[in-house]
């Protein structure tokens, strides 16, 4: 079974290691896959972009 390419990405936008992950109308039903398993799911914030393209963020709490 292949890995989805969007776990890693994910796991290195929680721990800083990017700031954002573009992610293309075609690509989103796997990064969805990951992204609606976290626990955290909500600090990954969406930002519409040009031609369908979301630009994903890490949103830190308040108290962390």
């Amino acid at each position: 079974m292949i890995e989805n390419p969007f776990k890693k990405q994910i796991e290195d936008l929680r721990v800083g290691t990017i700031s954002e992950i573009i992610v293309d109308p075609k690509d989103f039903p796997a990064f969805r896959e990951v992204w609606k398993n976290l626990p955290d799911r909500m600090s990954i914030v969406g930002e519409a972009g040009l031609n369908g393209r979301i630009i994903y963020r890490h949103m830190k709490e308040e108290n962390e």
